[in-house]
């Protein structure tokens, strides 16, 4: 669409702080920013099953700074954060189901880290704009679908009420002391770089690798429940977009496909390209089934009449690069 920002104007010879850096999406963001002619630095603590993988930036390590720090550290956030033109945070507890019985990383990491990342924008980085990564999660049960950003906001669980604890704090931080912001809802992104050792972040990307370990996949219910489902590049994108786009600072978008798809759908689809795997039927365990918010699927108006922003990339057509991506490298994410 025309109204879709210069990327390359934006961010060539800017400097990226990006939070979260070397886990999926962080990683992926940060690829793309570096091809775009951006100085990165990913921070990442590196803490076990979160993802983090060094491989994931395996294209870009020597055009790319690490530092392995937590952003709960206050010292190092400040110093990381001086100078920066734009700052994108993804680094949290994202695991919905361990938030059901310890709630207490979802209110440190999700809370408090991102206090220390706001502070340290407000005094050290007061130009940066600053772009976060939410859920959509954060909705609950639907109301009606398409979920449009004004729908009531139900979470329903610990670590969807961090991030939109979160979410909350930015905004104020935002409209108070002037930190440009952009807070996103993401759908359920999937793709190359994810953690594949277990279940719970990702349910495409674990099916992908089910099926190619020739498992048999249990699609919970009657496979009737509606999800979209967002390719990890169209997700770069997006937060890109709305990064670049003035008239995206201080809004709240939804991230999204605008083409729901059955579970049942997607996991025919899976087994088909992998040419790989089963499925089955299967009830839902007690805590799936408490977080089970039924149909979702995203309305993506607003992001795309503010950035020019849509979704680019066909469920099969993803499905398709991520099934080739971890066959090449399964060693690197088993």
């Amino acid at each position: 669409m025309s109204n879709l920002p210069d990327l390359a104007g934006a961010f060539a010879g800017r400097r990226a702080l990006v939070t979260g850096g070397l886990g999926f999406i962080g990683s992926s963001l940060a690829i793309r920013l570096i091809d775009l002619g951006c100085e990165v630095t990913c921070v990442d603590a590196m803490l076990p099953e979160y993802g983090g993988n060094l491989f994931n930036v395996e294209p870009v390590r020597d055009r790319i700074r690490i530092n392995f720090c937590d952003v709960r550290d206050r010292n190092s956030m400040n110093w990381l954060l001086r100078g920066t033109d734009f700052v994108f945070h993804l680094a949290g507890q994202s695991d919905h189901v361990r938030s059901l019985t310890d709630p207490f990383p979802d209110i440190d990491m999700n809370i408090s880290g991102t206090a220390v990342v706001l502070e340290g924008c407000r005094r050290f980085a007061p130009r940066a704009v600053l772009v976060y990564s939410g859920t959509r999660g954060q909705y609950g049960k639907s109301v009606k679908v398409p979920v449009s950003e004004d729908a009531p906001m139900n979470p329903l669980g610990i670590y969807e009420v961090s991030r939109l604890a979160a979410e909350k704090m930015i905004q104020v931080y935002n409209d108070v002391h002037g930190v440009r912001s952009v807070m996103l809802r993401l759908t359920n992104i999937y793709g190359p770089r994810s953690q594949m050792r277990h279940d719970r972040f990702g349910v495409l990307n674990w099916f992908v690798r089910q099926a190619l370990d020739g498992e048999t996949i249990s699609v919970f219910g009657d496979g009737a429940l509606l999800r979209d489902f967002l390719y990890i590049d169209d997700c770069v994108e997006a937060m890109l977009a709305c990064a670049a786009q003035p008239s995206a600072h201080g809004q709240v978008f939804n991230v999204g496909h605008d083409r729901p798809v059955s579970f049942l759908d997607l996991v025919k689809t899976i087994i088909e390209v992998a040419d790989s795997g089963q499925w089955r039927f299967a009830p839902f365990s007690p805590e799936r089934a408490a977080q089970n918010p039924g149909d979702y699927y995203s309305d993506v108006s607003k992001i795309r009449t503010r950035t020019g922003w849509s979704a680019t990339t066909a469920l099969r057509e993803g499905i398709v690069r991520t099934v080739d991506f971890y066959r090449r490298h399964k060693a690197n994410y088993w």
